[in-house]
């Protein structure tokens, strides 16, 4: 238990403090994210929660902040809309279905990804190229920052002739934009003097709290966290503590269509969420130096969101604002998630007054700051010394982020970057040639790796019809590197057999040869076994040689 204890509170005031103030930050964009949603926003709190708490203590890592993200809360929205729409088609009407369909949901959705993490999925993120991750910071900084220019502005509630709820945003102006902004800044200059003055207070929670006092004391009518939940249709910061709901289960029909309906919805939801966590994982990684656990980060974001759906919260992923906001602010162990958990837990359940007189401006400062934090600014300056496509995919990555989806941009960025290097190798492909002594045998030596991309410029370099009785391809600095690459090896032996002519294959991969056994025995007459290679017999048995290994060239 000790050992554990210390495991999570590598500095336990640090990570109190930041968890403190991430939780203040966690508040308005998470009843925004609810809004969007069409969900009450204690919904999404208690998600956020429970989620930030499993997450904070089982995750693959520490200082990693999760809740209900948005980019997890829009992909529910038409879910939750068409899900209303089924509930008053049923034989005895059930109203507010949409929200039981969202809890099958995202229960469905943690399973998906407790899945993935039992299966190892989450080292696959280690294959997301840099400029991906950039693209993915780059243009998420913007998405947080639209959302935070959005806050300058009142929510106005209009009800249809059908009796849809609608919300219009209506611009601030004259003397409370100029108090807002005014706000803002003093928050955004507290944060960037305070560490240069002292370390020992953290700079994001003594903003709120210097605003905080400011705006109470001073009497300001300025858009609060608890005006705007009631702007935004809701009742308040009030709650309880999250319960089992066993309405879900007494309302929701188990049969193939539910299935059917949640299952497309659950798949991109986690796969969004499992995106998000681990590229934010990866982020906290290189500001940290330290190194994370992908398929852990997996299973317990899974079972953060099955329990969340299992007690009628939302679903979530990690944050990427939160998470460097926690970061900046120190914090480093468990115990910063935990505490940013149990604080957002505390504010609904006894200190709702309080925390609804907190500005938006000074959450707004802060949100400010951390994607000025975020954004890498070293874009610019890079962008024209990188390779042209590198360049091509970070820009192409923000700006989808930006305009569509994360995932949708993360795996362009992949594809683009894959087809990138597909084609760069697909180039380095060679074949020197040599005749024998006699000029009766001649060998290509191949270059450059072999694969589907390679496969044409590697057909080009022999000319069956011209080259002498005997041929040789020497496989020495080249690597076959997928099922084409054997294909284009058999049929080219094929042709050079359909000519008359004998051929042999050297220094084929030990892999390689295996597949071309299997795939005819003839290959057991074209494949010379002996390795003639110098290289190959220093790596296979050195203590043959006269030489102290000292004096050998290792290649």
């Amino acid at each position: 238990m000790t050992d554990f204890i210390r495991k999570i509170t590598p500095n336990s005031k640090d990570d109190i403090l930041a968890g403190i103030t991430v939780s203040l930050a966690m508040i308005p964009e998470v009843v925004a994210f609810a809004f969007v949603a069409q969900i009450d926003p204690l919904v999404a709190l208690s998600g956020a929660f429970i989620i930030g708490l499993i997450t904070a203590v089982f995750g693959g890592r520490p200082g990693l902040i999760s809740g209900a993200a948005g980019a997890v809360a829009v992909i529910f929205v038409h879910l939750i809309s068409e899900g209303h729409t089924k509930g008053m088609l049923f034989d005895q009407p059930i109203e507010n279905m949409g929200y039981f369909y969202l809890l099958a949901a995202v229960i469905l959705m943690g399973i998906i990804q407790i899945l993935a993490g039992v299966f190892k999925l989450g080292r696959f993120v280690r294959l997301i190229p840099h400029p991906v991750m950039l693209g993915f910071v780059n243009g998420l900084a913007i998405v947080i920052f639209m959302a935070q220019v959005r806050m300058f502005s009142h929510k106005q509630l209009n009800i249809t002739a059908e009796g849809v709820k609608e919300y219009f945003n209506i611009p601030m102006q004259g003397g409370e934009l100029w108090t807002m902004i005014a706000l803002v800044a003093l928050t955004m200059g507290i944060i960037w003097l305070l560490p240069k003055i002292t370390t020992k207070l953290p700079a994001a929670l003594t903003a709120i709290l210097v605003t905080t006092g400011i705006v109470v004391f001073g009497g300001l009518d300025v858009s609060t966290v608890g005006s705007y939940i009631v702007e935004g249709g809701g009742n308040g910061l009030k709650g309880e503590f999250p319960t089992p709901n066993l309405e879900l289960w007494q309302n929701l029909p188990f049969n193939l269509d539910t299935l059917k309906f949640i299952l497309p919805y659950a798949f991109l939801a986690a796969s969004v969420g499992l995106i998000e966590s681990l590229m934010t994982m990866n982020l906290v990684d290189e500001l940290t130096e330290t190194r994370g656990n992908g398929n852990r980060e997996c299973i317990a974001q899974g079972a953060g969101n099955m329990i969340s759906g299992l007690f009628g919260g939302t679903g979530g992923c990690g944050m990427i604002g939160q998470t460097v906001i926690n970061i900046n602010a120190g914090g480093r162990g468990r115990l910063s998630g935990i505490m940013m958990a149990v604080t957002l837990l505390t504010f609904i359940l006894f200190t709702d007054k309080y925390i609804e007189q907190v500005p938006i401006a000074a959450l707004v400062g802060v949100m400010f700051m951390m994607v000025i934090e975020t954004f890498a600014w070293s874009s610019f300056r890079i962008i024209r010394k990188i390779p042209v496509a590198d360049a091509v995919v970070l820009v192409i990555v923000s700006a989808v982020t930006v305009i569509y989806d994360l995932a949708i941009a993360v795996f362009v960025g992949v594809i683009i970057s894959a087809l990138a290097f597909a084609w760069e190798n697909a180039k380095r492909i060679r074949a020197r040639k040599r005749f024998s002594d006699d000029g009766k045998t001649k060998t290509y030596e191949i270059w450059g790796p072999l694969f589907f991309g390679s496969i044409s410029a590697f057909n080009e370099k022999f000319d069956v019809k011209n080259d002498p009785d005997e041929v040789i391809i020497d496989f020495v600095e080249s690597r076959v590197s997928d099922h084409s690459a054997l294909e284009a090896i058999f049929n080219l032996v094929q042709k050079y057999e359909a000519e008359g002519k004998t051929i042999k294959l050297k220094h084929l991969s030990e892999d390689c040869k295996v597949i071309l056994y299997k795939a005819s025995p003839k290959f057991k007459e074209v494949i010379i076994e002996a390795v003639d290679d110098p290289r190959y017999h220093l790596a296979e048995n050195p203590e043959e040689f006269p030489k102290p290994l000292s004096e050998y060239k290792f290649f």
